[in-house]
Order: structure tokens, then sequence, then C-alpha cells
């Protein structure tokens, strides 16, 4: 299907478009940004629904906006009714492995074949070649697989987790990313393509700038608790998450224009408070580079600054910082983020129902405008096989399997 072009065409880009969804949850973001954007979105789950309904406020967060039907893929009536609605569908999204996908009849050869215009996306934890193709991964796995692991934490403990499991949601971002990708592709040529998604490769952002120091002088930063690393020739850490009155604030002595004028604030600020040493008040900010100061002055200005910022609460410090221009931002938690006033009045929540409580949960919307217009969640997160009937009838099903 095509795109709804003209003067009253519908808001949402990807109106028009259908979707199915076979993935687990390692994938499931990817179509909840598709069903966002106005593709129909049907998730297809095996008799006893999609095992990862058993975590809950995730599985609600991830599939809003799509609707569901059930198809018993270990079954040759199964896998008949898939490959039919497979062949009037624009993507496939699975998390099945290579062998998984064959076993199903889902290689992309055939499929492709069968639907040219077609875009499948696999999505596994080390994508579809390689000697880990087969493999399964935890959330955990991925995250040491990747990297993100070994700079969480201090350097004298085991690495930490990076809070909730964050893995599926950085690869769900991705994987809608080239999805989307090989749809203007598709297009421009009229020929769907296979979208490779690998967990493990999606984590290398998250290092920032760990890769860059590895290609660049063949050296590889380890964690350091709240400082960062790579900053200063002598090997100094500068301190970049601090205690503050109720939480935690994020700052660090930067270089470039920014960074002398936020050193300039800060220390103009404290000294406005009697916080300033004077040492520290006779520093020549245009000249003052973190990258080469010695490691004893790094230390003497962390001294000067924690007891300071400690003093402040986190809506003090933002707002300090905003007023004086300066390169700071408050340690955000859940709590924070739900009451955030910039958040609310960029209307970034929708209240739905949870379907089987009837319990009102807020759900985020407003991450992308289209003329200026919120994409508002289209339905919640559905029941298994809620759409059945529905589904099948317009994919040409002759019957619908029983939910």
């Amino acid at each position: 299907m095509g795109d709804v072009t003209g003067p009253d065409r519908p808001l949402r880009p990807l109106s028009g478009y259908r979707a199915l969804d076979l993935t687990g949850q390692l994938g499931w973001l990817c179509g909840k940004i598709l069903a966002d954007f106005g593709a129909d979105v049907v998730k297809v789950e095996p008799p006893d629904g999609d095992p990862g309904r058993a975590d809950r406020y995730t599985w609600l967060a991830h599939n809003a906006g799509k609707r569901s039907i059930v198809l018993d893929l270990e079954t040759d009536a199964g896998r008949e009714s898939l490959l039919r609605m497979t062949a009037r569908a624009d993507f496939l999204l699975a998390t099945f492995t290579p062998a998984e996908l064959s076993r199903l009849g889902l290689a992309w050869d055939s499929l492709h074949r069968a639907n040219p215009a077609l875009v499948m996306t696999s999505i596994t934890p080390y994508g579809s070649g390689g000697p880990d193709s087969e493999a399964p991964a935890s959330d955990l796995e991925i995250m040491a697989a990747g990297g993100p692991l070994s700079l969480a934490g201090d350097p004298d403990r085991p690495p930490v987790r990076v809070s909730l499991p964050q893995a599926a949601a950085w690869t769900g971002l991705h994987a809608a990313a080239g999805t989307l990708l090989a749809h203007q592709h598709r297009r421009r040529t009229g020929r769907g393509q296979h979208v490779d998604v690998s967990a493990q490769a999606c984590m290398i952002p998250i290092l920032v700038q760990a890769p860059m120091w590895w290609s660049m002088l063949r050296r590889v930063p380890h964690r350091s608790g709240p400082y960062l690393t790579g900053r200063n020739v002598h090997g100094a850490l500068t301190r970049n998450i601090w205690r503050c009155a109720d939480g935690y604030v994020t700052f660090a002595f930067y270089g470039g224009g920014p960074g002398r004028h936020s050193n300039r604030e800060l220390t103009a600020w404290m000294a406005a408070a009697g916080a300033a040493p004077d040492w520290q008040r006779a520093i020549d900010w245009e000249t003052f580079d973190p990258a080469t100061a010695s490691p004893e002055v790094l230390a003497k200005l962390e001294l000067a600054v924690a007891p300071f910022l400690q003093t402040l609460t986190k809506v003090e410090f933002e707002a300090g910082c905003i007023e004086r221009h300066i390169l700071g931002y408050p340690v955000a938690t859940a709590a924070d983020i739900a009451a955030d006033p910039q958040l609310a009045a960029r209307s970034s929540w929708q209240a739905l129902c949870d379907p089987e409580t009837g319990t009102e949960l807020r759900h985020p919307v407003g991450y992308a405008r289209f003329d200026g217009q919120i994409l508002q969640v289209a339905r919640p997160a559905p029941l298994i096989g809620e759409h059945q009937v529905e589904v099948a009838r317009e994919y040409g099903l002759a019957e619908a399997q029983p939910a």
C-alpha cells in the first residue's frame, strides 16, 4: 500500500502501510514506532499470547497502538495464514534466528520473490551472520557483549547494570531507523530490503567516545564511576556527577567556547555565594584548558565545587544554569520525568486504560511532531487475539484461527 497524497492526506507519515510484528521484547519498540507513525501494526501471537506479556508494564508501553491476531506457527495452517498475510504486508518485523525463519518458511529470499516490495526487519542479539547468529542473549548479556557494561560502575568494583534493562530500547530504536531507511529506498525504487539488526552492534553508540579512543589511540577506556575519562592528557579524571541537596547533578569543566563560559560562570556563581576560594577566582578561564590541566589543579577544583553544589537542590541548580547559560543539568529520576514541566507544556503524556484492569495509565507521546501536531497513541496494547476476525478479513484469510 502506498502513500496517501493530496491536500487531505492523513497526518501520520506511515498511514496506509501494513506491518506484521512477530517480535519478542527485543523488537517491540520497533513496531511501536511504526504504529506511532501511522502504520497498521498487527502483533502476531502464539495461542497463549506473547510470553513477554508477563512483563506487564513493559508490554503495555511498547505494544500500545498495535492490533493482535493469534496464529499457531507450529501448524501448517498457521504458517500458511502468515505467508498469505506477508504477501499483502509492507513490513515484516521478526526476532527469529535465521534457522527459525527458514523452518517457518520465512527466509528472506522466498518472501522477497513473493512480495518484492516487502521490507523485512530481522532483530536478533548478534545479527543474522557470524558464529553467534543463532545464540540467545539476555539484556545483561547484550549490554556486556556490546560494551556498555565495561564502562558502567566504579573501577574498584564489578560492573553494574545501567538502571532498568535498556538493550531492547536501543535495539528497537535502531531497528526502526533502519526500517524507515529501507522504506525510503522502497519509495524511490519500488523494491523492499532485508534489514539485519544486531542488538550487540546497537549498543556501540552508548559508548560515546570510547570507540574513538580505540580507533585513534588504541587505548581502551575503563569504567570510572562519576568521572569522565579520556578528557585529559595526563590521565586525570574529571568529575561529571555530583551530589546536590536532593539528589545528583551533572557538570564538568570543559574546554572550548561554551566550556570556558560555563567554567567562568560557575565560579562567579560560587563567588556570589562566598563559596569560591581566591585561587579559583584568579584562574584565567580564557586560557584554562581542562585537557592539559594538571591532576592537582583538577582535584582542587573538585574539592572546591563539591560543597557548593551540595547546598543546591536540583531545581535550584537547573534554574541557575539556565540563567547563567551553564552546561549543567539535574540527573532526573523517573519521578522527576513524570513531573517535568517542560514535558507537561509539550503535552507529552496521554492517558490510556489497561484493557485488562481498566486502570488509567500515562503513556509518553509527542517525541515527534508533524505539522506541529502530536501523534497520539491510536489504542492501548491489545488483548490476546483481540482483533482476530477483523484482521483475518482484511488480509483475506479464509478462516481466522480461534484466539
